[in-house]
């Protein structure tokens, strides 16, 4: 009997422990950094540790400022997702996404930056709003 409770415990311990991403409530998560509701399907991003703990976050400043804190810091990262702005609500990776700046983008936290999971989306927006193309590199840097 108590080696089948430690069974029961280890089973329950190893699925628990999920490093997966989950998709983010629009109206219901809260911004970890800035504590705001994330309200527009168009923003948002989502980190998920090593240990599967998830952080929600608003805006791409919002995550940046959290990567770039002594919490984040401390952080093992499995998965940096960003919400695809042309698909709203859809989550990519954040290193390999494209990312626009321009001031027609009237982002939550005034970022004003959007990703894309697609170059040629990316290109598209480019020409229609203006601004500036961010690898996730210079993105990185433009927020240290």
């Amino acid at each position: 009997m108590k080696s089948q409770l430690i069974y029961i415990l280890i089973i329950g311990f190893l699925f628990g422990c999920n490093a997966e991403p989950r998709p983010i409530k629009f109206g219901e998560d809260v911004c970890h950094h800035c504590k705001m509701k994330l309200m527009d399907p168009h923003f948002g991003a989502e980190i998920v540790t090593q240990k599967g703990k998830i952080f929600i976050f608003d805006d791409v400043n919002c995550l940046m400022s959290f990567t770039e804190s002594e919490e984040g810091k401390n952080q093992e990262f499995k998965h940096i997702l960003i919400v695809d702005y042309d698909n709203p609500e859809m989550l990519s990776d954040a290193t390999l996404s494209f990312y626009l700046k321009s001031e027609q983008f009237k982002t939550p936290m005034a970022s004003n930056v959007v990703a894309f999971s697609d170059y040629e989306t990316l290109k598209k927006y480019k020409s229609e709003h203006g601004g500036v193309y961010l690898a996730w590199g210079e993105l990185v840097t433009q927020f240290k």
